[in-house]
């Protein structure tokens, strides 16, 4: 009997492992093509980490906007990082989930100017926190948190003299 609770626990071990996989997989995938597709709705935003606003030019008064992204990794990815721990070296799961935060971060910050009326964001800049640590101290969820200074350029008019 102790040989089938043996293969009964791998089996159910194995399967949260083929379903987080799989789950994880497509949610990542679902989010990526979310990204893109805003990332081109808002393309005409301009975003720059620079302090100040080029002197050429007239703009509305500066608003601050923010925007925050918090993101988990699946049960599988956090499965390998807990091995890539043992053995060193690269953890892409957690590139991939930093990277899905911090475009997150940006295009709700962008979202937020854009609701606001503004064309740019200047000095815009990006903190990054774990949120919350499971076993062994693994990184689970990470939040990103991008803000700036938005503004709109006002239009010149061309008189001439």
């Amino acid at each position: 009997m102790p040989d089938f609770e043996y293969s009964y626990q791998i089996g159910w071990f194995l399967l949260l492992l083929l379903t987080g996989y799989l789950a994880g997989r497509y949610n990542e995938r679902r989010h990526y093509r979310s990204i893109r597709k805003r990332e081109l709705g808002l393309k005409d935003l301009l975003v720059f980490s620079t302090r100040h606003l080029p002197a050429d030019g007239a703009y509305t008064a500066p608003a601050m906007v923010l925007g925050s992204a918090v993101i988990s990794v699946d049960y599988f990815k956090s499965f390998l990082a807990s091995l890539r721990r043992l053995i060193g070296g690269n953890i892409d799961s957690y590139e991939s989930l930093v990277e899905r935060a911090r475009r997150e971060a940006i295009l709700r910050m962008k979202l937020e100017a854009r609701n606001q009326g503004a064309d740019m964001v200047f000095n815009v800049k990006l903190e990054t926190s774990r949120v919350y640590s499971g076993e062994k101290n693994l990184t689970q969820s990470v939040e990103v948190l991008a803000y700036g200074t938005a503004v709109k350029r006002l239009e010149q008019s061309a008189e001439i003299h």
